[in-house]
């Protein structure tokens, strides 16, 4: 089987667009000799004449344009490889984005942390995919997704190979109606037998709250369990009990749920991770988010 050399065909590409071997020469930074070598040694595995002398101009024969629209294609092609490795987007295509968010993690979290990329990458097409750590990891061992979104490290005793980026940490902010307002007297003791809404069970967050109250010897009164962060927001509005959310979401929970914030723990804290199958992040939507995340949101909650 013979093998074309592409090094010659790139010689010979860059020639030909750039129109003379001597500003070839300047654009590759190479002896003009070598360059002319490196043209004959391609028209002699070829067969044929690519280029031909018309006075002082070098033109491109019949077979020299046959072979000239090859290369333009080869070359197109391996720069869109080249992209497409680095997760940028190739000609015609917006860069795209899929991310897996464990479904814990509330929207308006999830939300603040992915914004960054869409502002980066105006051109983005972003899809979002909720579910379980595990579920979502194995996704991601498939390659169907770029990176998960958790608020717990993947451990080891998960059988897949991934890569914990640790995005930041925050501290916990406690909301409630106005019927409640008067909680915020005397806080935390306060919450002594009051009505409070608590993530399910098994959560990172769930875990961190209870051993803090255990901690302060309170026992406030379960009023409700939610699986779905958003629901227990939306009764939290409605007067049902105190909520906990991450502290950096406070501005915008009072001001859209019209709640007040009765309280902060700066002792119960949520992290948030980048998970990945590489040790570096090298998609330019992911490494936005991570560097806004360390430098923005979680710095400057800290």
């Amino acid at each position: 089987m013979e093998w074309l050399n592409y090094h010659h065909l790139f010689y010979f590409w860059t020639v030909a667009r750039a129109g003379s071997i001597a500003k070839a020469s300047q654009e590759l930074r190479l002896a003009q000799p070598t360059i002319s070598n490196q043209l004959k040694t391609l028209e002699a595995s070829l067969g044929v004449k690519l280029l031909e002398r018309q006075g002082r101009r070098l033109v491109l024969t019949d077979v020299g344009r046959t072979v000239l629209r090859y290369a333009d294609d080869i070359f197109r092609t391996g720069s869109e490889l080249q992209r497409a490795v680095k997760g940028l987007p190739t000609a015609g295509q917006r860069l795209r984005l899929v991310v897996g968010v464990v479904d814990v993690i509330p929207k308006r979290m999830a939300a603040l942390l992915l914004q960054p990329a869409v502002d980066a990458h105006p051109d983005l097409t972003l899809v979002c995919r909720e579910g379980p750590l595990p579920q979502l990891l194995a996704a991601l061992a498939l390659h169907e997704l770029d990176v998960v979104i958790a608020d717990v490290p993947a451990s080891e005793e998960v059988k897949v190979k991934a890569f914990n980026h640790r995005l930041g940490d925050c501290g916990t902010s406690f909301f409630a109606a106005a019927r409640h307002a008067g909680l915020k007297k005397g806080f935390p003791r306060s919450l002594q037998g009051a009505p409070v809404l608590l993530p399910s069970p098994g959560t990172a967050l769930r875990r961190s709250l209870d051993a803090w109250l255990d901690g302060l010897g309170l026992r406030p009164e379960l009023a409700g369990e939610f699986d779905d962060s958003a629901l227990m927001m939306a009764f939290g509005a409605r007067g049902l009990g105190v909520f906990a959310a991450p502290r950096v979401l406070e501005e915008e929970i009072r001001a859209e749920l019209g709640v007040q914030a009765v309280g902060r723990a700066d002792d119960v804290r949520e992290a948030f991770y980048a998970i990945t199958v590489e040790r570096r992040l090298r998609h330019p939507a992911v490494v936005a988010i991570a560097e806004a995340a360390r430098d923005a949101l979680f710095g400057a909650a800290a």
